[in-house]
């Protein structure tokens, strides 16, 4: 198989991926993609893609404890004033 089409296979497979929600498997197979052409624009783009989505998720993880330590804080709060009356 020669390196142009081994890289749209392998490119392919990352797509597949990609549309699966398994961006870390996608994300190593572009890596394999840009070792055999590390300026395909394609395969650049899909990685940012990856980046950013990784990237708002993981903010969206923190917003989430966030929100649940500031809810049990209320809880305890609310615990401890029904307790006194």
């Amino acid at each position: 198989m020669d390196p142009l089409e081994k890289r749209e296979k392998i490119y392919l497979m990352a797509v597949g991926y990609y549309r699966r929600g398994d961006f870390t498997r996608s994300r190593m197979l572009l890596d394999n993609c840009l070792r055999i052409e590390p300026d395909w624009r394609q395969a650049l783009s899909l990685k940012k893609a990856i980046e950013d989505r990784i990237s708002k998720d993981g903010r969206m993880i923190g917003i989430g404890i966030t929100a649940t330590a500031v809810g049990l804080i209320a809880v305890g709060i609310a615990a401890t004033l029904v307790r006194r009356n």
